[in-house]
């Protein structure tokens, strides 16, 4: 194992030793292969350069407090990401072939596996590119697929602390109709010019619908969740990546009998809710402190430390990831060293 401090980790990349890739060509893809060449060769004029053609994931392995290495629900990742491919018009990728190049990523990179305890987890980065050099507006029709690997700390400074956010009115992050439900890169390059004026202040973003300006769509990078005398709602829009965090923390709520609404959150629902947070892979669950709306002068308090639901599926998730309570719904995949 590598000599790093675990616990001083963020959420940023840390080199490790190999990457997984394979390459569609002719209609069909080729054996996954590992390399310790992190760096890719494309044409300048790549469609996914030219064209933004590209589609990525995110996903977490654990090491468990038995020592088994847990990698949370990749088959619903592999799924998504062909989901994503076939919004941009790519090739799809063989759900076993994304799942054993994840599989290969963990075991050739098994020293940046942090261990148990440390809160600290290895993260994989699948990504899909269109490599045919394009400059008439056109897709490509040769791919490369990869999957790098690196151990990451809390996505949020704060950890399972809270975070404060901010409305951005002014920034549109996906439009309904457009890509915001697939992990696209545009989406996210799209958001900067919102969130990095926030982070540098110690905020996240929260972005309301395209259309209306009057509804909660999504937090930047994650999910938003809200508890409402004591039920999880959640926004129902076109434009909301479909969070594979969310939709567990979900089951479990069915698991402990905490009713689910998944429907439109108006601006000033936000008045009436107990608990507040973002949710995705890179958080798991961030606890929102407050939320400062700017343009109406408001502010919606949630208090300083975490609430109890938020911090009871957080604890059951966590649990399950780590191997310390039944995994009753087999969504860890595990990995043999």
């Amino acid at each position: 194992m590598k000599q790093i401090d675990w616990g001083k980790l963020t959420f940023s990349y840390t080199p490790t030793d190999k990457i997984i890739r394979c390459s569609y060509k002719d209609g069909k893809w080729s054996e996954l292969y590992s390399t310790s060449d992190m760096n890719i060769t494309i044409h300048a004029a790549a469609a996914a350069l030219q064209y933004a053609q590209q589609a990525f994931e995110g996903l977490k392995a654990y090491r468990g407090v038995d020592g088994v290495i847990r990698l949370f629900r990749p088959y619903e990742n592999a799924r998504r990401l062909n989901d994503s491919a076939r919004a941009m018009y790519m090739a799809e990728l063989p759900e076993e072939t994304f799942v054993e190049a994840c599989r290969m990523c963990i075991r050739e990179n098994i020293d940046y596996l942090p261990p148990y305890g440390t809160g600290a987890t290895l993260y994989l980065r699948p990504i899909l590119i269109g490599t045919t050099p394009k400059v008439g507006v056109a897709p490509a029709h040769e791919f490369e697929f990869m999957v790098i690997g690196t151990p990451i700390g809390p996505y949020f400074p704060a950890g399972f602390g809270t975070t404060p956010f901010i409305i951005n009115r002014h920034v549109d992050r996906a439009a309904p109709r457009g890509t915001g439900q697939y992990k696209v890169g545009g989406n996210y390059a799209a958001s900067f010019r919102a969130t990095e004026p926030a982070h540098e202040k110690g905020l996240g973003v929260l972005f309301l619908d395209s259309k209306e300006h009057q509804y909660i769509d999504e937090c930047g990078g994650a999910n938003f969740i809200g508890v409402r005398d004591g039920v999880y709602v959640t926004p129902l829009s076109e434009s909301i990546l479909p969070s594979i965090i969310n939709r567990s923390l979900r089951t479990l709520c069915h698991d402990f009998d905490i009713d689910v609404e998944e429907r439109k959150i108006p601006v000033q629902e936000l008045n009436y809710f107990q608990e507040a947070a973002a949710v995705g892979t890179g958080a798991a669950i961030s606890p929102i402190s407050r939320i400062i709306d700017p343009d109406l002068n408001t502010t919606y308090e949630y208090g300083e430390a975490p609430g109890p639901v938020c911090c009871r599926l957080f604890h059951a998730l966590r649990d399950i990831q780590f191997g310390r309570a039944e995994d009753k719904h087999n969504w860890n995949e595990i990995i043999k060293n």
